[in-house]
């Protein structure tokens, strides 16, 4: 596993507790893990992924991420509905290791309440947060 300091954090993202980024794009989010988190799973072998038009509520899990060490739960940053899902990740989920924040996205969405973009971490808290659990 790497240090944080080599991993990178797009400062234009948010992030959450859980690990999960999140990026407005016009009308929609787009979502995905980062760095650190993939980091910590290792390779990624598997991605399961919601349909399109299914809708979440903001900490409502959406999916799956299986590694070769683990299997892990995706939670929405915030509320809303599937607009998108990355369906390249079936055949590729290796993307989400190599490209976090462009190739391997999961998914995008419609949110119910845009207010909760501004509630998500930036990338100093996320980094802080980070920090923390590394003492």
């Amino acid at each position: 596993m790497k240090e944080i300091s080599e991993l990178t954090f797009p400062d234009d993202l948010r992030y959450t507790k859980d690990h999960e980024w999140a990026k407005q794009d016009g009308d929609t989010i787009k979502i995905g893990i980062s760095a650190y988190a993939q980091d910590q799973l290792g390779d990624i072998v598997f991605v399961e992924l919601p349909a399109v038009g299914d809708t979440f509520d903001k900490g409502g899990e959406f999916g799956t991420v299986e590694s070769v060490k683990a299997v892990s739960e995706l939670y929405m940053p915030m509320g809303g509905e599937i607009a998108a899902i990355n369906e390249a990740l079936e055949d590729t989920p290796e993307s989400v290791n190599n490209a976090p924040y462009t190739d391997g996205w999961m998914i995008e969405i419609k949110p119910g309440d845009p207010d909760e973009y501004n509630a998500l971490m930036d990338k100093a808290a996320y980094l802080d947060m980070l920090k923390g659990q590394e003492s």
